[in-house]
């Protein structure tokens, strides 16, 4: 049988995560290490580093999908309780919200590269679909992130009068319109379509124009305008 790994209060002070970090920075450390230190402890015969291996494996080794966990799953895994399972995602969430900051610093929306850019990090991995609305002012930059609806996109749900009372209230000179797809395929669906026409014809009728709606998957995008 392979010797057992010592817990890592035994090892030396300088192979362990946390003094790692303190003499080499974050950047040097590998996810496993880092999510150890998210996990703090182990327990039960089990360090940090076997619980941040089971939490890990879980979601096949990418952080993208750990990301898009829910609680009550990592706390299914050995060693993973409430408080672990909320730091963890709590972690993932701040580093999400670190690259979003990039897109959002945009002075100016050029077209849907850029929304892309702003949206791609908070959508690209979540399990079920958000539309939102992005309200931009007369020089194209946003003014406000508008989230309409959460699941399936219905254009009986979507109702002109949600999207745009807001851009009324706040004089935005144009809308965006962005959802996303889980299944990682951007390509527009029937229903895509019939939400762009329908808020587009509201859109015109207000004086609102919508200028585009960008549909994100898993690494990539459609512009329904374009198209």
């Amino acid at each position: 049988m392979p010797a057992s790994i010592p817990p890592i209060r035994e090892w030396a002070r300088a192979d362990r995560p946390r003094e790692r970090l303190r003499a080499l920075g974050s950047r040097y450390l590998s996810p496993r290490e880092l999510v150890a230190l998210l996990v703090g402890s182990g327990g039960r015969g089990a360090s940090a580093l076997d619980v941040a291996d089971a939490v890990l494996g879980h979601a096949g080794g990418s952080l993208r999908r750990l990301a898009a966990a829910q609680p009550a799953e990592l706390q299914r895994l050995g060693g993973v309780g409430d408080a672990t399972a909320c730091r963890v995602l709590a972690g993932l969430e701040l580093g999400r919200r670190m690259w979003s900051e990039e897109g959002e610093m945009e002075e100016v929306i050029r077209g849907p590269d850029d929304v892309y850019r702003r949206m791609a990090p908070r959508l690209r991995d979540l399990l079920q679909e958000e539309f939102h609305v992005l309200l931009l002012t007369s020089q194209h930059r946003v003014s406000r992130d508008l989230l309409v609806t959460r699941g399936i996109l219905d254009a009986s749900l979507v109702h002109p009068r949600e999207v745009f009372r807001a851009a009324v209230v706040e004089g935005a000179a144009s809308v965006i319109l962005v959802h996303n797809h889980p299944s990682g395929d951007p390509t527009p669906s029937a229903e895509d379509r019939a939400v762009t026409d329908q808020l587009s014809a509201a859109g015109k009728a207000l004086g609102i124009p919508v200028l585009d709606h960008v549909v994100i998957g898993d690494g990539g995008y459609r512009s329904l305008m374009q198209k």
